[in-house]
């Protein structure tokens, strides 16, 4: 019942997909959480982006609840400058947010969500974490882990493989 009275209340969902800015970042694994903002104005009626809050936004409303896309320019490592400013902006709560990013220890395909926890050595959660508070909705989305640690960085900012399609096109349009 107090959830339901707070959800009313709620001025407004904040969606953060992480990645980095840039075409030559586009298709890459650390991309998937704009990849999967990307997806939500195919399904729902959104504003276009546009530019606000060292971000690209889109507004919408999703099952009633007014709800601000957004997907920082700042590069991942600095998300939550961007992030922090709309929190503040819309008088937000940590609670109002619902960050999106890649996780190297969920297989490929996998989604998880929890609300706080720690950073998991993820710099844009890091710096999200020092913007926003830490108890706001973490989905993660599985990239896989290459196996050894050295290998990490150039998977991360390597591109997804067209076989990949098979189960991210349809992680999309179900997370949308």
């Amino acid at each position: 019942r107090q959830s339901d009275l707070a959800r009313n209340e709620r001025a407004m969902l904040i969606i953060a997909g992480l990645g980095n800015p840039g075409k030559q970042y586009a298709g890459n694994r650390h991309n998937i959480g704009f990849m999967a903002v990307d997806a939500i104005p195919r399904r729902h009626s959104f504003s276009p982006w546009s530019k606000k809050f060292k971000a690209e936004i889109a507004e919408g409303e999703i099952g009633g609840e007014k709800v601000l896309l957004i997907k920082p320019q700042t590069y991942m490592n600095l998300s939550g400058e961007s992030v922090g400013e709309a929190i503040r902006f819309y008088k937000l709560q940590p609670a109002d947010l619902v960050a999106i990013y890649d996780e190297l220890d969920l297989l490929p395909g996998k989604a998880r969500i929890k609300v706080g926890g720690g950073h998991g050595g993820h710099n844009g959660i890091k710096s999200l974490d020092a913007h926003c508070g830490k108890d706001y909705r973490r989905l993660r989305l599985g990239i896989g882990h290459p196996g050894a640690k050295a290998l990490v960085t150039n998977h991360v900012l390597g591109d997804f493989a067209k076989a990949d399609h098979a189960w991210l096109d349809p992680l999309h349009d179900e997370l949308a």
